[in-house]
Order: C-alpha cells, then structure tokens, then sequence
C-alpha cells in the first residue's frame, strides 16, 4: 500500500515540478495567438475553455489503455508501477505536451505534419502510414470492447452487433459535427463517470486495506516473458503511447493560450498515469500472479474490471465503474475517427469548412473499419502495440529536434525518445510477429540500429543549424503578438 500511494503523491509531485520545468523550457508566450483563433473555421479550430480542453483530452488518450494495459502489465508485478510513475513524468507527459505546443506553434498540425517539417519529407509518409492504421485499428476496436462490455449489462435482446452499431452512429457524428456540438457537449458528463468510476476502486483499495504489493524489481511474469522490453509495450497508456500524439493537435486547435498547455497536456497524462496505477494496484492485490494470469486467460482485461468492480463496490457501484470503462474507448474512438479525418485532410490539402468535404474523407473510414470488425486481425493487432510506441518514439524525436533548432534543452525530449527507440528496435527483431531473433541478438541488433538512428538525427541537427534554419511559423507569430 506505501508504494501505491507513494507512487500517486510523486505523479501530482511530477506535475507541479518537472511539468513546470518542461514549460519553462518549452517557453510559452501568451500574447501568440493560438490556431483556435488565427485559423478559426467553426468545425475543428474552436476556442473553447481550459476546463473542457482538459476533460476532451483526458478522454481522448485515455481509451481502455490505462485500463486494460496496467491490468496486463500487472503480471510482471510492482516493477509495473516504477514505468508508470518514470513513465509519465519524463517520458509520456512530456510527449504529450510537447506534440500538442508544438502543434499550437504550426497553425495545429498533426505528427505527419509535424515530423515531415522536422524530420524530413520521408518520415512525413512513414508517420502517415503508421498513423492511419493507428487510429483505424483504435477506432475499431474501440467500437467492439465497449459493444461487448454494454452487451453483458444488459437483456438478451440488446446483442454486441446493435451496440456496435449505435456506437458508430455515435461516431459519425462526432466525426462529422463541429467539436463543440457533440464532443464538447457530452463529455464533461463522460468525464464525470470515469472519474466517479477511477475514485470509488481507488478508494476501496485504500478503505479495504487491500494488500497491494511493495516495490519489487523482480520480474514475477507467471510465464517469464522479459520485463525489456515486453513491459514497455505491455503498458503503453498510462505511461507514454503514441496514440496521444495523434490526439493532442486536436485539442491544439482549440486552445485559447499557450499557459493552458501545461495543465491541458502535462496534466491530463499525469490523471492517467493515476488512473492506471488504481487499476494496475487493484489487478495485484485481488488476482496476484498466476491467478490473474488464468482469468486474463479465460475472459480477457474486461473480465478483470468486472471483478474488480463487483469486489470493490458492489452490484450497483461495480455497474457504474464498469460503465466509466465503457466511456473510456468511446470517447477516444470517436476522437480516433476524428484526427484521422483531419490528418488526411492535412495530407491532401482538403479544407474541412463544408460537411460534404469532410464526408468525402470520413465515410471510407468508417467502411473500412467496419468491415475489420467482421475480421480477426488479432495477428494485425499486436503489431498495433509496436507501431503505437513506435510513434511515441517519433513523436518525441520530432520534440527533441524542435527543442534543439529553438537553441533550448532538448535532452527532455531526446533522453527517452533513445529509450524507446531501443525498445521498439528490441521488440521487433525478438518477437515471433518479427524477425524471432534470439534475445542477445535482439539486443546487439536494436542497440546498433538506436546508434544509427541517432547518428542521423544528429546530422540533421548539424545541417539544420548551420544553414541558420529558422521557423517561420515562430517568427510570424511572434512578429504579431508584437
């Protein structure tokens, strides 16, 4: 119990310190006009209050993932708390905050857009692609575990198929409308629920003294599978995930003043990290080890929250927790929708002012997305976890070689994009969806593709610098809040 309530104090701790150094360090000015306003369209550039931005981009990168993943990554045991604490304050809510300021700098741009200006033309496609398949497979998904969540509250008649089907009505239209009809509307009530939902399992586990396992570096998998670099991957929300590279911008274009950053973007990923400690602490202490490892087995993560939920408050309170988990991938699978729509606009340079516009992108979408629902892609699936923190990687070298051509600290930035770059390299080259090389191997081979990667980063960086690049979005900015 120390270490859990430990670990909550030092993300709040995280948040009022090493946030406030990530913003010093970023250097926000409020006298730029922020897209919300110089780009205002009355679709997707709105500004809208801190307060709402908050709720939006809580739901939006939250998702089943600080859920589903803390519950998984409880297996390896309480080492799972030490990436979720490290992991949000110097690595996920720095990329959060980051993406979405930087996105804020460039009139809203998305990562694509992002990394082909500061990384160069080809990972300006490489990001395309992997962002595409990113939120098509999030938006999927997040269309079938909530369909099969609302399916085992309810009587018979209410099958998996309807709900799914309701739920991408939903989609649609929150897709389609401007963000402040539908999204900014109906999410301070889905916010209420989740955080209903998150406090009452975390203050039973505190009320119950239930026996949460203390700190530990010992890998306690029931299977052995390795803590590097399957834990990383394991808990991805929660911690850092590229999937929230793919939100931010969206709330970018609706931020009113650069200070807001902060608490929008820092601060929505430390609730996060919060989020998936409560649900990581409760999977420990009522499912420990092998035990949980055979009801994951026999009905997954949401089969686990039902549990835990019921054990913890009851027939009434469990319905209402297991219904703020439902909130969860609605409200970022209608958000995945939406940045896909707007990242393919971006690509094709289609303004998204006129709705027969933005149906024209929109509806191949939702085709294909529901033909995958009628598809086992669990092969497809686990390539999701690798490209999701291969994005994260991306996102927070796109971060670093801003901070670097701004003549700023980019060690913030590039200190865990190495990291990740050497567990995404490690992944691929071990894993059976990979090239199945032995695990020394792996090691040997991603620690050569990390020093590669950061030899091409640094010869960009040089070249930048010497030719004198400057951003002209800087620039003009600044010149009128002058």
């Amino acid at each position: 119990m120390i270490t859990f309530l430990l670990s909550i104090v030092i993300l709040i701790i995280g948040y009022f310190t090493y946030g406030k150094f990530v913003e010093k360090v970023f250097g926000v000015k409020d006298k730029r006009m922020t897209p919300a306003y110089s780009v205002n369209d009355g679709v997707d550039y709105v500004p809208m209050s801190t307060k709402k931005n908050s709720m939006i981009q809580l739901l939006n990168i939250a998702g089943v993932g600080p859920i589903f993943g803390p519950i998984m990554g409880a297996l390896y045991g309480p080492v799972a708390f030490l990436w979720i604490v490290l992991g949000a304050i110097f690595a996920g809510a720095v990329h959060d905050y980051l993406t979405g300021m930087i996105s804020i700098r460039n009139r809203g741009a998305h990562l694509p857009e992002l990394a082909g200006k500061f990384l160069g033309t080809i990972m300006k496609h490489v990001v395309n692609v992997f962002a595409i398949l990113l939120l098509v497979l999030v938006g999927t998904v997040f269309v079938s575990a909530p369909a099969d969540l609302l399916s085992g509250l309810t009587p018979m008649w209410a099958t998996t198929g309807l709900f799914i089907a309701l739920i991408f009505i939903y989609y649609i239209f929150a897709t389609m409308l401007p963000i402040d009809k539908i999204i900014g509307r109906v999410y301070p009530y889905f916010g209420a629920l989740l955080v209903i939902s998150a406090v009452g399992i975390g203050a039973g586990l505190v009320i119950t003294g239930a026996p949460i396992p203390e700190l530990s570096f010992t890998n306690m998998h029931p299977d052995n599978l390795p803590i590097f670099p399957l834990l990383f991957l394991t808990i991805s929300c929660g911690a850092l995930s590229g999937f929230h590279a793919t939100q931010s911008p969206i709330i970018s274009r609706t931020t009113q003043k650069e200070k807001q950053g902060r608490k929008i973007f820092y601060g929505m990923m430390i609730t996060e990290a919060i989020i998936a400690m409560i649900w990581a602490a409760a999977a420990m202490s009522l499912f420990y080890g092998q035990d949980l490892n055979e009801l994951l087995a026999a009905g997954g993560p949401a089969l686990v929250v039902s549990e835990v939920a019921i054990t913890m408050l009851g027939a009434i309170g469990g319905t209402l927790a297991v219904l703020g988990v439902i909130v969860l991938p609605i409200t970022s699978g209608d958000t995945a929708f939406r940045s896909a729509r707007m990242i393919i606009a971006d690509y094709i340079k289609v303004g998204q002012k006129k709705i027969i516009k933005r149906l024209m992108i929109a509806l191949p979408l939702f085709v294909i997305s529901v033909a995958l629902t009628f598809i086992d892609f669990q092969l497809l699936w686990r390539y999701f976890s690798w490209a999701n923190q291969s994005t994260a990687m991306i996102a927070l070298w796109v971060g670093a070689m801003y901070l670097l051509l701004q003549r700023k600290n980019h060690w913030i930035a590039s200190i865990p994009a190495v990291f990740m770059t050497m567990v995404t390299f490690t992944y691929i080259l071990n894993a059976e969806i990979g090239f199945g090389l032995p695990m020394n191997s792996a090691y040997i081979g991603a620690a050569i593709g990390t020093a590669i990667v950061i030899a091409l980063f640094t010869r960009r960086a040089k070249r930048e610098l010497n030719a004198g690049r400057i951003d002209v979005d800087e620039v003009e900015q600044d010149h009128k809040a002058a």
